[in-house]
């Protein structure tokens, strides 16, 4: 890996392209560096998992609308849509607007938290659509997913966007430019203009991560993703983009990050080195934000020692900064404490989470986030007694650099009416791939299986994960295999649009 310093540079200075972040980015991208055996198993994992979360939420509101508006722009020789026979196909970016949503509406899929945070699988949607529409085979979607992993991740560990209230998708639309350059076998210079282009139309404020929380949580990374394929659609006709897009005197980082004295540091493969940024991200066993997956594996743990839960006089999880001002009480949200709150904002409070997670002994997609659920008299009295603070070692080991020093966890206080005090902590999920139960192959099947289970046949199922697993050796034009089809006339209709 090569560290690569990231100023600010005035435009009298006349930065070079071959010394800007985004070339470099696009040297990344066009190199045509072999995809390692690992990191080709790994993304065979992503594929099921996505498509697991998608199929489980098809008929979800913000899905059924993202679909329809996919719908209502066919192209025969386009991509495909989830739920939807791949016999009826769409452009690509509006099959990468449907299936992004669908893939994020729960929360569910891959995670990689760093500087800043992120989903690397929203990087798969808008990349396979293309390829689906442009023929390519399964090893070329391969080499394109891993470069968006790459970029994503590794912009993840350099650039902190939260602090200055961006969301996240800004260093998620580079990455997915990025890959889709690779898949297409772009030159250096095309996938540097895309990429640029894509960085200057995603930034937007964590205003969809805050208060109230609605549906474009879950929009956010399939505008992306249609920016993106967009963006490198424009940019092969010819047409280029704003230039130096990171270290422009009026560009992002001197405006909207850490201002015209910004350095950052920005890790990326050496010229013929395999990209496997994918490797160090994890997925989720629990729907609910990654920063609660090891709380509630640690609230299972310590339900057992609770006998009556109204013994319960005060709760208090001590955890890292941004555990506890994005989804706990220092968020300062009051809609994190509401039984009427959307689903949304619910899976992004720990307090909620915790004490269903608590009294349930186990998490449910559907099921823990029931408005009926989330209104039980007695829950709402142990969720208001909840309350978190930051713990500077907590901190210090959400943002370690040591693999095994990185953790997402934290420590639970239980004070009850006898004065007993429980204390337990986690660092890591059990699901990480450090955690007591590490995702294999195995359990992602397993996760799709479980999701999907009543909505699509079992044919169907066995279908996809037979097609999943040959990836790797997918001829050219056999893509849309991918695809997941619910049985006829299972899919819901939502309001009609402009179309």
């Amino acid at each position: 890996m090569i560290d690569h310093d990231v100023r600010v540079s005035p435009s009298k200075a006349g930065l070079k392209r071959e010394d800007q972040l985004a070339w470099k980015f696009a040297g990344v991208a066009a190199d045509k560096v072999a995809v390692t055996k690992p990191v080709a198993e790994m993304i065979v994992n992503r594929v099921i998992d996505n498509a697991s979360v998608a199929i489980a939420s098809t008929n979800r509101h913000a899905i059924v609308s993202a679909r329809d508006m996919a719908l209502a722009r066919p192209n025969k020789n386009g991509a495909s849509v989830f739920g939807v026979p791949s016999s009826k196909r769409v452009s690509p970016e509006w099959a990468a607007w449907a299936n992004g949503v669908a893939v994020r509406e729960l929360d569910m899929h891959d995670t990689f938290l760093a500087a800043d945070y992120s989903h690397p699988g929203d990087n798969i949607p808008p990349i396979l659509a293309v390829a689906q529409t442009m023929e390519k085979s399964g090893k070329d979607l391969i080499r394109g997913i891993a470069t968006g992993y790459e970029i994503m991740i590794n912009l993840v560990r350099a650039i902190c966007l939260h602090e200055h209230k961006i969301d996240h998708i800004a260093n998620l639309c580079p990455a997915q430019a990025a890959g889709i350059g690779t898949l297409l076998g772009l030159k250096q210079d095309i996938i540097y203009q895309a990429i640029q282009q894509a960085v200057h139309v995603s930034f937007t404020t964590r205003q969809s991560r805050k208060g109230e929380i609605s549906s474009w949580k879950a929009y956010a990374p399939a505008h992306s993703g249609k920016l993106a394929i967009e963006a490198v659609d424009r940019v092969m006709r010819g047409e280029d983009a704003p230039s130096p897009i990171y270290e422009g005197e009026d560009s992002v980082i001197a405006w909207l990050l850490d201002g015209p004295q910004a350095h950052y540091v920005v890790p990326l493969p050496a010229p013929g080195e395999a990209k496997r940024a994918i490797l160090d991200s994890f997925t989720k066993e629990h729907s609910a934000e990654y920063q609660s997956q090891a709380l509630i594996d640690l609230a299972f743990r310590m339900r057992e020692k609770i006998g009556n839960f109204d013994d319960v006089e005060k709760i208090v999880i001590h955890t890292s900064h941004h555990t506890h001002y994005v989804i706990g009480t220092g968020a300062n949200d009051p809609q994190k404490m509401d039984p009427k709150a959307s689903r949304e904002t619910l899976d992004h409070s720990i307090m909620y989470i915790f004490a269903v997670a608590l009294q349930d002994g186990t998490w449910h997609h559907v099921d823990s986030y029931a408005p009926k659920r989330a209104a039980r008299a007695d829950t709402v009295r142990l969720w208001h007694k909840i309350e978190t603070t930051e713990d500077p070692e907590w901190t210090r080991r959400y943002r370690a650099t040591d693999p095994n020093e990185l953790s997402f966890g934290g420590r639970a206080e239980i004070f009850l009416r006898d004065g007993t005090v429980l204390n337990d902590e986690m660092a890591v999920a059990n699901a990480h791939p450090l955690g007591a139960r590490p995702f294999g192959r195995d359990d992602y099947i397993r996760k799709f299986q479980t999701l999907t289970d009543g909505i699509i046949s079992t044919r169907e199922s066995n279908r996809f994960l037979e097609a999943a697993q040959e990836l790797p050796r997918m001829p050219a034009g056999e893509l849309h295999r991918l695809n997941v089809a619910l049985p006829a006339g299972t899919l819901v209709v939502g309001k009609p649009g402009i179309l």
